[in-house]
């Protein structure tokens, strides 16, 4: 992982809502792990009393960031967590001494 790259990463959780956001999808991710339940974004909406047009930004910088991947279910949209690039990051805060 460059340090462009990185810098993208920590980019866009310096936003506090996208934050919440990823923080908010990864615990879905592990509370409905063995459920194989994903996060639904409406879901996001009414826990963080956001707008879907301010949320919808915030999950592109976290996409465009590779933090997570989306994909339409009918008519709802799913976000996941990108597990090989968090699998990098916690390496990358592993390495500091």
């Amino acid at each position: 992982m460059t340090t462009k790259q990185v810098a993208r990463i920590y980019k866009a959780l310096s936003n506090e809502n996208r934050l919440e956001i990823f923080l908010s999808i990864l615990q879905y991710e592990q509370k409905d792990f063995n459920t194989g339940c994903d996060c639904i974004v409406t879901q996001l909406m009414s826990k963080l009393c956001i707008g879907a047009p301010t949320i919808s930004h915030h999950l592109k910088e976290l996409t465009d960031a590779g933090l997570i991947t989306t994909e339409k279910q009918g008519k709802y949209l799913v976000a996941r967590v990108n597990q090989p690039v968090l699998d990098q990051i916690r390496h990358q805060f592993d390495q500091i001494k």
